[in-house]
């Protein structure tokens, strides 16, 4: 038996110098992790407008989006406390219930009731001109989505022609077209291109999303006035 064990400790001793003698492999770096940020950041200095577009554009539409809700809310019950007090003859008492309530309707309302008495074709155009200013009113700054939309993508656009200036650069430099000359200025092609279009399609998004709530509460105006004007008519009145 003991030569068995002589054997299988000289293997051993065998295996151990054909592994410490053996050439160790370079560790391969661990792979770095890219943000976020850090890709935006490869987009160059394009990207500054491109973001001060984006904020512009995420401001505008929820300042427009929340006035615009808020202003065409239910009106139900102002029109029909209007109404009744037409009917009763309490024009003090509608003016007064006007002028406390703050929404474009209530405006248009008090212009016509301050026309009483007189033709009712004069009411109407008072009512109507008031209408025009109220949705001017709330149409203000949503044309800016319009712009943002279009001009938006002509600055990724703008970005690409940096990015492809930087690539010739960078070859004319070194004569070198490897992918590492030419990607800082790839980067800067796809990023800006990538980032203009996405701000451009958000903008474009936002501005028919709320023009279709401005259709809708212009709409709602034009019923509730002409509401109002039917009842000047009526014979009851």
């Amino acid at each position: 038996m003991t030569p068995m064990f002589l054997l299988i400790s000289q293997t051993i001793d065998t295996l151990n110098k054909a592994v410490a003698a053996a050439p160790t492999l370079p560790t391969q770096p661990a792979p770095e992790v890219t943000t976020m940020m850090d890709i935006i950041m490869k987009g160059g200095i394009i990207m500054i407008p491109i973001g001060i577009l984006s904020v512009i554009a995420v401001y505008v539409f929820i300042e427009r989006y929340l006035t615009i809700r808020r202003h065409i809310s239910s009106d139900v019950n102002f029109m029909n406390s209007i109404n009744d007090f037409i009917l009763a003859g309490k024009t003090d008492s509608a003016l007064t219930l006007c002028r406390n309530t703050p929404k474009p309707i209530a405006r248009m309302i008090e212009k016509g009731i301050s026309r009483l008495g007189k033709p009712i074709k004069e009411v109407e155009e008072s009512i109507e001109i008031a209408g025009k200013f109220e949705v001017y009113d709330l149409e203000k700054n949503v044309q800016i989505l319009a712009v943002i939309a279009g001009i938006a993508p002509m600055f990724g656009f703008l970005g690409t022609i940096i990015g492809v200036i930087k690539i010739f650069f960078n070859i004319s430099l070194t004569s070198d077209v490897s992918i590492g000359t030419v990607s800082a200025g790839l980067y800067t092609k796809m990023v800006s291109s990538a980032s203009g279009l996405i701000v451009g399609i958000i903008a474009y998004i936002a501005y028919h999303w709320l023009n279709i709530i401005l259709n809708k509460a212009v709409h709602q105006l034009e019923w509730n006035a002409m509401n109002f004007i039917d009842l000047l008519k009526s014979p009851s009145k």
